[in-house]
């Protein structure tokens, strides 16, 4: 399968770039980044104008960027009949509306660009927040700590949202409000998502992308953890999903059905 990389230049995007260079399966023919015209990535010189998806025929572009970016990256790669596997988060509700109806509007059409938009592709963290969304209905309480790189613009993470999102949808009733009545510094509380769900967000050197879930009741807690501690556990998932692409159909917003 011909793929090409959006955010070629990024940590990411050079990481997927060897990653699909060491896929059998998968070939790299083409590298996007607006910002480093002129130079070279696995042999591949980097444009910086769409385009250069479409000259060299790729069939599925895999997008690390920012959101502003990726708004004008995803309606042009559906218009030209490209598949999209993203991890660029920081989208709207707007934003979503946009690209289901731009990739595949009508889910029936056979053989049209297909999208799915990940909030994390480590296994391990899809499996974190099918566990987090298993545990929500059974505790009173709960809170999620996401932490990552101090280059990260966007708070909480799509990964912290997408979790906090199944959780919910997994009760019935809110979580117990919380008892908190003076907050010594505005804010240490947390953001309160829905059914009253707390995210922490933390943002530090060291850091790449780790989340802990804790959920409560009376005499016991739970915590759920998932580390990445190398762009490289993004992988597998980024590689499988340019392989299956094509066999789910329209926008997809989890890696779950990727993986049954």
């Amino acid at each position: 399968m011909r793929v090409g990389v959006s955010g070629a230049a990024g940590q990411m995007g050079r990481t997927v770039c060897a990653a699909v260079e060491n896929d059998p399966d998968l070939e790299l023919v083409a590298a996007v980044d607006r910002n480093s015209a002129g130079q070279a990535i696995s042999g591949i010189e980097i444009r910086t104008d769409l385009r250069a998806f479409a000259d060299a025929g790729c069939e599925v572009v895999v997008d690390f960027t920012v959101a502003d970016a990726a708004r004008t990256t995803l309606p042009w790669l559906a218009m030209h009949g490209i598949h999209a596997v993203v991890g660029t988060t920081g989208f709207t509700a707007e934003d979503l509306a946009l690209f289901e109806s731009t990739f595949g509007g009508d889910a029936k059409e056979v053989g049209g660009p297909n999208c799915l938009i990940a909030p994390n592709f480590a296994i391990s963290a899809v499996l974190m927040m099918r566990f987090a969304e298993m545990a929500a209905p059974w505790f009173d309480t709960a809170e999620v700590i996401e932490l990552h790189h101090n280059r990260k613009v966007d708070a909480p993470s799509g990964t912290a949202v997408k979790t906090i999102e199944r959780m919910a949808a997994a009760r019935d009733t809110d979580f117990k409000e919380d008892p908190t009545e003076i907050e010594i510094y505005p804010g240490a509380r947390g953001g309160v998502g829905p059914r009253g769900i707390r995210a922490h967000a933390i943002r530090m050197e060291g850091m790449v992308a780790h989340q802990e879930v804790i959920l409560g009741a009376q005499g016991q807690t739970i915590t759920i953890r998932q580390d990445s501690y190398d762009r490289s556990s993004f992988m597998p998932g980024v590689v499988l999903a340019c392989k299956k692409i094509r066999m789910h159909p329209g926008l997809v917003l989890s890696l779950d059905p990727y993986l049954d």
